[in-house]
């Protein structure tokens, strides 16, 4: 098992604010909108550098998304920030109609998704937005896993010409990739080489994921480990290549079972190659207050989850 360590635990979503103040930088069309939460989206330094490139719309989420696929019209790359439920939940149609129908250059970036949201609890704790997002023709959906993923990603998008949905989270987290990485929207990231079991994870689910493969290794199971950080367009190619080898798998997500990343890859395989499969994921529940360590444990999200998913589909073999 290869080993992957950590000096700094940071929040995704600064991630998104620090690559948001280099496009700033590097590309005067990158504009952005927030609703009322640039604290919480770390916006303020875009901002404090590029005024005239900012609007504040306020809690009015649906014209912040009207005003956004406009932009675009002019040239623009419009950035859009709120939380990951305002994001999509209250302006589902918005996006349908504005940005995906009409195939609008517009980066939906949404922060403070699943339950390790935490303390705000069900009515914030959004755990279905990837499934409503990856439905809409058109929209790629991105759920990187650390502070340099999710900066590289936002930079990454900037260059791609089309809607984008980009989701990360509040709590902080460990930072395990590299800082100089390439990110390529659509390719999955070989984290680890093995040959009993294929785990796929996403998110803050992929450390959970490597916490995981380091407790099977001591078990005698050789994970093979691999982080999806880009949910559609699918990397079905890393996905089938794999469980050929393996023959079973294990998908990882901070979402619901229902609609997310677990249900993609279980597509690509009754299409291809059906295998045995194991779902980490919370099912078909809403959150609830807590802390996000609690929570992460309470609705099956651990390390220790996904190793007794591993044994569950062992068994299938």
């Amino acid at each position: 098992m290869k080993k992957y360590t950590y000096t700094e635990k940071k929040d995704t979503r600064s991630g998104f604010g620090d690559g948001l103040t280099a496009l700033g930088r590097a590309n005067p069309n990158v504009v952005a909108l927030c609703a009322d939460l640039v604290g919480s989206l770390k916006m303020q330094n875009f901002i404090d550098e590029n005024p005239e490139r900012f609007f504040q719309i306020g809690i009015a989420e649906a014209n912040m998304i009207g005003i956004a696929a406009g932009l675009t019209i002019g040239g623009k790359i419009p950035f859009t920030g709120t939380f990951a439920n305002f994001s999509t939940g209250r302006v589902y149609d918005q996006i349908r109609q504005s940005i995906a129908y009409s195939g609008k250059n517009v980066k939906i970036c949404a922060s403070h998704a699943g339950v390790t949201l935490g303390e705000d609890g069900a009515t914030h704790q959004i755990l279905e937005d990837i499934g409503m997002m990856k439905m809409l023709p058109g929209m790629v959906v991105i759920n990187p896993c650390d502070y340099n993923q999710t900066k590289a990603a936002t930079l990454a998008i900037a260059d791609y010409d089309g809607p984008v949905y980009l989701r990360f989270g509040r709590p902080v987290v460990p930072i395990f990739t590299p800082a100089n990485q390439k990110f390529e929207i659509g390719k999955a990231v070989m984290l680890n080489e093995g040959t009993d079991v294929t785990i796929i994870a996403t998110g803050h689910l992929v450390w959970e994921a490597i916490q995981a493969g380091e407790e099977l290794e001591k078990q005698g199971i050789s994970a093979e480990i691999i982080n999806v950080h880009t949910i559609k367009p699918l990397d079905e190619e890393a996905i089938l290549k794999s469980v050929a080898k393996t023959r079973c798998v294990v998908s990882c997500e901070e979402h619901n079972y229902l609609g997310g990343l677990g249900e993609s890859i279980a597509r690509v395989l009754a299409k291809n190659n059906p295998t045995p499969m194991e779902f980490v994921a919370t099912n078909d529940t809403f959150g609830e207050s807590g802390t996000p360590e609690k929570l992460m444990e309470k609705y099956g999200l651990s390390s220790t989850a996904v190793v007794d998913a591993v044994k569950r589909v062992l068994d299938k073999k």
